[in-house]
């Protein structure tokens, strides 16, 4: 293993010490059910005549229904990281990759422990933990071989597509999200930014030994999991309108999806992921929901 790749290993766990849990360092009991989860700009409906003729209390329960099928949508795909690092840890080569891939089991349970801790304290919930699993991205994000270009394709493109939405709220939200939720973002943020360093410097890695020929074929895969996990993380399912009041769903997900200014803040949103795949050599699409 180069000394390059140990340094930053080495970095990363050392900047994941001490470890902070997420389920200590938020106040619960702040938790605000009357305040806004999502700044209204990043709701599905935003922007829209639909959206403009709705009461601010059905705004607000939209946005902490779309935020908790965010964050469900987290359980499932933090749940395959926690799987594949686990059995990564086998193959392993120094100690400095074994802490770091440690650390960031511990990172991503406890992200998970915190979307069901707010779930439990809120009394919201989508039906279903696994719920509505994107097909190709689960399949290869469970049984992708280890360490190939197509893995750290996969970990890349799942790591960073839901970042952009928690960086967003965390840049966004000051006016008007509750604190406690801004809080979460910030915190998944700040532990993602060394996993996405980490899947980052490993695709490039691997895509030193990747033909052209090779990425020419890989690019179908690519724009399947990037279509796969916009839709499953910005186009709420038809049951979360519905439970914020809106009937019937699938209607409103319909609204939700032609809506011009939605489409336009998912596109603002994933560019710098689409360009970092781009300048890799790979014809990555534009999302279309």
């Amino acid at each position: 293993m180069a000394y390059a790749e140990l340094s930053l290993l080495e970095q990363l766990a050392t900047n994941s010490s001490p470890y902070h849990d997420p389920l200590l360092r938020l106040n619960w009991d702040a938790l605000d059910t009357k305040a806004y989860w999502l700044p209204p700009t990043a709701i599905s409906l935003f922007g829209t005549r639909e959206y403009e003729e709705l009461a601010e209390n059905t705004r607000i329960r939209l946005s902490q229904y779309e935020f908790t099928g965010f964050i469900q949508a987290g359980l499932w795909l933090e749940a395959i990281f926690v799987e594949r690092l686990s059995r990564n840890l086998k193959h392993t080569q120094s100690a400095q990759e074994l802490a770091y891939y440690l650390h960031e089991i511990r990172e991503e349970s406890g992200h998970s422990l915190m979307f069901l801790k707010l779930m439990e304290k809120s009394g919201l919930r989508l039906p279903g933990v696994w719920r509505n699993r994107p097909h190709t991205a689960d399949f290869l994000g469970r049984h992708a071989p280890i360490n190939t270009t197509l893995f750290w394709l996969a970990v890349t493109i799942g790591e960073e597509v839901p970042d952009k939405l928690n960086r967003y709220v965390r840049a966004h939200g000051s006016d008007c999200v509750d604190p406690l939720i801004r809080q979460m973002c910030t915190l998944h943020v700040i532990d993602e930014a060394r996993h996405i360093a980490h899947a980052r410097s490993a695709l490039e890695r691997s895509l030193v030994r990747t033909s052209t020929l090779h990425k020419k074929l890989l690019t179908p895969v690519i724009n399947v999991l990037v279509r796969q996990f916009v839709t499953t993380f910005y186009l709420p399912q038809s049951d979360v309108y519905e439970l914020a009041g809106l009937n019937p769903g699938h209607q409103w997900r319909e609204i939700a999806r032609r809506n011009p200014a939605r489409r336009e803040f998912i596109q603002s949103c994933l560019n710098p992921s689409l360009n970092l795949l781009r300048g890799h050599g790979f014809t990555v699409k534009d999302p279309v929901l």
